[in-house]
């Protein structure tokens, strides 16, 4: 229920991209929006702009209210905005309505990657998590085949087919909502929230139904009970201080991670459809051909490597598939400056790129999400995704398709493209290295163990600590 329920978001992000990406020569057709390519581009950066204040809006509003209230709303926003966009009739409008469903998948992150970690087992919780966020993916391959049809005159007037195209996540997600209002709140938060005896009742309905199917569950070790007391909410300046006083090396680990893959995916995601155009003369109702391969290699990636985040650990397999995957981009910009591949042999490249470079992105978030104090845990990730965003996503479209010139290169100079695509391999490189130094292992520990709650009655801050009401 819960793999469902929340997964869906990432089903309906990759989707969302995945046919805004392939519409990218659609959109400059005289007969739609008219857009230039750098209209294209801007398009995808207001979307990932409203994903940046998305994020920073409600996870502080996760924080406070709960994940249940945040991943229904946002989900909501989400449904308005996309619909809406596909009802655009100028550039500015379509920036807009984008712009409105970024915020709504930008907080879906914060509350989703909050609850399933709250949830989940520790044992399991490297592997769900880093699939959950993979199935981004799943959609990415859906919108890729939904493109074929879209975008193909013969099938469906080129007019229309864009306009559709943003009406099916809001189908789908119209759908999905019913099933999240049966996903429960997380304990942990209820319990820091002074609602104990809602989180006893939701753990014994969850240790209940794993009874009845005849799993015995041992007691929980008196060692790692926590006496805890009501946390007030902090001001930003005390969050500066647990951020950058209390755990500065993590949140270098969290930036970084979170900005070098943003900038690498964002980079290459938006613009593949108008580099297969350009520069391989791929007509643009088969781009999807290319796409759903690519989509496809992207899913299978988290789902293989992702139970090694729990057995290898965390830090080594970060390190390896971001290394990995920038040193193979390496490789895949001196093949394409150098007029070696085709279309099929660069989509095969980008294929292995991102087979290790998904699992890592995957990582970023299970990462920030573990590393800090439950009561930061929705801020910690939109603080960050917000920071990676606005420094490494919102600027690469737009940058990229410049480089790229569209029907502005008439010379097809490989140039350009070729040192972004270094830049972009240098970014995951670095980000791996911080990674093997700074990384945590986090595999197979319990959330408290990791950080302890800022509840917890032994903490020291500037805040007043009371006497211990309960315990966890």
């Amino acid at each position: 229920m819960i793999v469902i329920g929340l997964g869906v978001s990432w089903i309906l992000d990759g989707l969302e991209i995945q046919i805004v990406s392939s519409m990218g020569g659609v959109l400059e057709s005289p007969s739609t929006l008219h857009l230039t390519s750098g209209q294209v581009g801007a398009a995808a950066s207001w979307y990932l702009a409203g994903q940046v204040v998305g994020a920073l809006v409600f996870g502080r509003i996760t924080d406070k209210l709960g994940r249940k209230k945040l991943f229904i709303l946002t989900l909501a926003i989400y449904l308005v905005g996309s619909g809406l966009a596909g009802l655009s009739w100028s550039a500015w409008s379509l920036y807009f309505f984008r712009f409105i469903a970024g915020t709504g998948i930008g907080g879906e992150y914060t509350a989703i990657n909050s609850a399933i970690d709250e949830i989940m087992p520790s044992k399991y919780r490297g592997r769900v998590d880093i699939a959950i966020n993979g199935t981004y993916w799943g959609g990415a391959a859906l919108g890729a085949a939904a493109s074929l049809v879209l975008f193909n005159e013969d099938i469906v007037p080129l007019h229309w087919g864009w306009r559709i195209g943003f009406f099916i996540g809001p189908v789908l997600g119209l759908i999905i909502i019913f099933l999240r209002r049966q996903v429960p709140e997380s304990p942990r938060w209820l319990l820091t929230h002074g609602r104990a005896a809602e989180a006893e009742r939701t753990v014994d309905e969850i240790e209940e139904r794993i009874r009845s199917r005849g799993v015995e569950l041992p007691p929980v070790d008196k060692s790692k009970a926590l006496d805890i007391v009501d946390a007030g909410r902090l001001s930003y300046l005390q969050m500066a201080r647990i951020f950058f006083g209390k755990y500065p090396s993590r949140s270098l680990l969290g930036f970084t991670m979170m900005a070098t893959q943003a900038f690498l995916y964002n980079s290459i995601f938006f613009t593949q459809g108008m580099v297969l155009i350009y520069f391989y003369d791929v007509p643009l109702d088969h781009t999807g051909y290319y796409f759903f391969p690519f989509a496809v290699g992207n899913l299978i990636g988290p789902l293989v490597l992702g139970p090694l985040f729990d057995s290898i650990g965390r830090r080594k397999m970060i390190c390896a598939t971001y290394v990995g995957s920038g040193t193979l981009l390496l490789i895949s910009a001196w093949a394409f400056n150098a007029g070696l591949l085709t279309a099929v042999t660069q989509t095969a490249l980008w294929c292995v790129i991102f087979f290790f470079a998904s699992a890592g992105a995957s990582s970023a978030y299970l990462t920030v999400s573990e590393i800090f104090p439950l009561e930061l845990r929705g801020q910690a990730i939109s603080f960050f995704f917000a920071i990676a965003q606005g420094t490494g996503g919102v600027v690469a479209p737009y940058f990229f398709s410049r480089l790229i010139g569209g029907a502005d290169n008439v010379d097809l100079d490989r140039l350009p493209l070729t040192w972004g695509y270094i830049i972009g391999a240098g970014t995951m490189v670095i980000g791996g290295l911080v990674a093997w130094r700074f990384g945590v292992d986090a595999e197979g520990k319990s959330l408290e163990d990791i950080a302890d709650p800022l509840s917890a009655a032994h903490r020291t801050d500037e805040q007043s600590t009371p006497e211990p009401t309960r315990s966890i």
